[in-house]
């Protein structure tokens, strides 16, 4: 295992990798867009969007960088948010995720 500074990303880059339908480049700028844009509404609604995203591996990054959107802002659109993780609470690919999401939003949203 080795870490990787996550780098920041131009909008329109990130919009061309989230229409690339490729989970690699949507994952990396789903990651980078969360990590360093200031507007945690328009990542949250690519988080939300992405949630329900056909590949697992960029379902899993989705919910997780709505935890790190906790984290790093401390706002999320809770109303939004909650809907959406109580919807997936129960679905075992997910549910991790989902869990550790939860526990960020009640550690740093207030």
């Amino acid at each position: 295992m080795y870490y990787e500074n996550v780098l920041p990303i131009k909008r329109h880059e990130a919009k061309i990798a989230f229409s690339s339908k490729n989970a690699i480049n949507i994952c990396d700028a789903l990651l980078r867009i969360t990590y360093h844009d200031s507007d945690w509404q328009w990542v949250q609604s690519y988080c939300l969007y992405f949630s329900k995203h056909t590949d697992i591996e960029v379902r899993r990054l989705a919910i997780t960088c709505i935890g790190h959107l906790a984290r790093i802002h401390g706002l999320l659109d809770l109303q939004l948010v909650n809907s959406l993780l109580n919807e997936l609470i129960n679905d075992p690919e997910v549910h991790g995720y989902v869990q550790n999401a939860l526990d960020d939003i009640s550690i740093y949203v207030q």
